[in-house]
C-alpha cells in the first residue's frame, strides 16, 4: 500500500501555523486580566484602580445603561491607570467596573474600503452597509528602515498646472499644504484627489466640521474621485483620542495598499487637528506645556506619523502624502506646528489669502512655496524654465505697490519692464479652473513657452 506523505514545504507550513497559534495564545496569556474600579473622572480623564494594563491597551468601563465605554490607557500614576474614552462618555458611575481587554482591537483594511466613508473606529458612516473586509491591521507600526527605502526619483502628475510646472512632486514625497480658513484648501485637495496619477487615494478628514465632511465627499470629491478613494472621518466633535486614531487609521490603510505594490495618494486634513488632539490628551494627564501650550509629546508624534509615508523598501509601492497645516492668522512662520511641519516634510505649498480674495485660484503663493525633491525628479531644462518663471514673477512682486499707484517709471529696470509686459500671461498660467486638469507634460510645455519669452 502506497502511503502519500506530505511534502516538506507543506509540513513546514503546518508547523509555522501551529507556532503562530501558540504565540498568539502566549501573548494573550501574558496580560493578566484583572477587573478594577473607576475611582475618579476629571474632564475626559478616567482613573481606574485595581487593574493593570500597558500603554495603548483597551479597557471597557461599565455604564449605568449596561453598555461598555471603550477607553484606552494613555498613562498611569502610582497604582492608577489613566484612561481616555474613544467614544462619547455617558452614564459613567463611581466605582464602575473596568475590564482590560486581552488584545487591542485591529481595524479593517483592504479593497472593500474603496468608495466608502468610515469612522476612526472602522464603522461605516455612509449608510452603505457593513464592511466586508477580510483583513485587519494595527494602528501603529514601525517605519521602514531609511536605508532600505527606494529614493524619490519619479515625478507625480497631480493635474494642477502650478504644482506640476513649478513645484513638481515626486512619487513618495511628503508635502505640507499651509493654509488659513477659506482660501480654497478643500477645493485644491479635491482637484488632486480626482486628477493625481495614483491607484488609490486615502483621505483623512481629521477635526473638520461635520458639514464639511459631507460636502467634501459629495461635491468636492465627486463620484469619479470617490470610486478609488477611502475616506476616514473623525469630525471636530469626536473625542480627542478618536481624532488621533483617525489620522493613524488613514495612514494604516495607505500602508496596506502600498505593501501590495499600489501607488497611494494620502491626503491628511489636517495635521494641525491631529496635534491639537494630542495636546488635549497630554494636558489632561498632566504633561507640562512647552511651546504655546503644546507639550513635548506632540513634537515627538508628528514625525512618527509622517515617517510612515513614502516609498517602500522594494520600490514597488509608494505613499505620496499631503498634510494640510492650519495657520492662525495666516502666519505660518511663527506657528509651532507649522514650524515643526516644515522641518520634517519634503516641501510645502503655501496658499495666500490675498490671492484668494483677488479671485486667484488655486491661491498658491509661488514665492513662499518649495518642493525639495524637484531637482531630483525633473530634467535640468525644466529646472531652468521654472527658475526663469520665478525670476520674472518676483521682479513684478517687488515693484507691485509702485506699479499699482503708477509711481514706477518705465525703463528703470529692464527686468521689471519685461515682467509688466508678461504679467497677464504669468497670472493666467498660475490660475486654473476646477474642472480643467492639465497633465505634467502639457504643464512643462506651457512653462517652456513662458521661459523662452522671458529670456528674449
Amino acid at each position: 500500500m502506497n502511503i502519500v506523505r506530505p511534502s516538506l514545504q507543506l509540513r513546514q507550513q503546518r508547523w509555522q501555523e501551529r507556532l503562530a497559534r501558540r504565540s498568539r495564545r502566549a501573548e494573550e496569556a501574558q496580560l493578566n486580566v484583572v477587573e478594577g474600579r473607576l475611582r475618579r473622572v476629571v474632564g475626559l480623564t478616567l482613573e481606574a484602580e485595581g487593574c493593570e494594563a500597558p500603554l495603548g491597551a483597551r479597557c471597557l468601563v461599565s455604564t449605568a445603561t449596561g453598555a461598555q465605554l471603550d477607553t484606552e490607557v494613555v498613562g498611569f500614576a502610582d497604582d492608577r491607570l489613566l484612561l481616555m474614552p474613544v467614544t462619547e462618555m455617558h452614564g459613567v458611575l463611581p466605582n464602575a467596573r473596568v475590564r482590560p481587554c486581552a488584545r487591542a482591537g485591529d481595524l479593517p483594511v483592504g479593497t472593500a474600503l474603496l468608495g466608502r466613508v468610515i469612522g476612526a473606529d472602522g464603522v461605516p458612516l455612509d449608510g452603505m452597509g457593513p464592511l466586508e473586509a477580510d483583513e485587519h491591521a494595527t494602528l501603529k507600526r514601525e517605519p521602514i528602515n531609511p536605508m532600505s527605502r527606494k529614493p524619490i526619483d519619479t515625478p507625480l502628475d497631480t493635474g494642477v498646472r502650478a504644482i506640476n510646472a513649478l513645484l513638481t512632486v515626486g512619487r513618495g514625497q511628503r508635502l505640507g499644504l499651509f493654509a488659513g480658513s477659506g482660501v480654497g484648501k478643500s477645493t485644491l485637495l479635491g482637484m488632486m484627489t480626482r486628477y493625481t496619477d495614483a491607484d488609490v487615494v486615502v483621505v483623512g478628514l481629521i477635526g473638520e466640521r461635520g458639514r464639511e465632511v459631507k460636502e467634501f465627499v459629495e461635491h468636492t470629491l465627486g463620484d469619479e474621485g470617490r470610486a478609488r478613494s477611502v475616506i476616514v472621518a473623525a469630525p471636530a466633535d469626536a473625542p480627542p483620542l478618536k481624532r488621533l486614531r483617525g489620522a493613524q487609521y488613514a495612514t494604516a490603510i495607505a500602508e496596506w495598499f502600498r505593501d501590495r505594490g499600489q501607488r497611494v495618494l494620502l491626503l491628511m486634513d489636517s495635521i494641525t487637528r491631529y496635534a491639537q488632539a494630542q495636546r488635549e490628551i497630554a494636558l489632561a494627564i498632566g504633561e507640562p506645556p512647552a511651546t504655546k501650550g503644546y507639550p513635548p509629546s506632540v513634537f515627538a508624534m508628528l514625525p512618527a506619523l509622517v515617517e510612515r509615508a513614502g516609498n517602500d523598501a522594494y520600490g514597488r509601492g509608494s505613499i505620496t502624502a499631503f498634510y494640510t497645516v492650519l495657520t492662525e492668522g495666516d502666519d505660518y512662520r511663527h506657528d509651532p506646528i507649522a514650524d515643526a511641519a516644515r522641518a520634517i516634510l519634503d516641501g510645502h505649498i503655501v496658499l495666500s489669502r490675498d490671492l484668494a480674495e483677488a479671485g486667484h485660484y488655486p491661491a498658491i503663493d509661488i514665492e513662499a512655496s518649495i518642493s525639495r525633491v524637484m531637482p531630483a525628479v525633473v530634467r535640468r531644462e525644466h529646472m531652468r524654465a521654472a527658475q526663469a518663471f520665478r525670476q520674472v514673477y518676483s521682479a513684478y512682486s517687488r515693484q507691485r505697490d509702485l506699479i499699482a499707484v503708477g509711481a514706477y517709471q518705465k525703463g528703470s529696470d529692464p527686468q521689471v519692464d519685461k515682467a509688466i509686459t508678461m504679467w497677464p500671461r504669468l497670472r493666467d498660467f498660475l490660475q486654473q479652473e476646477v474642472d480643467e486638469p492639465m497633465a505634467l507634460a502639457q504643464a512643462i510645455e506651457a512653462l517652456n513657452g513662458i521661459a523662452e519669452e522671458a529670456s528674449t
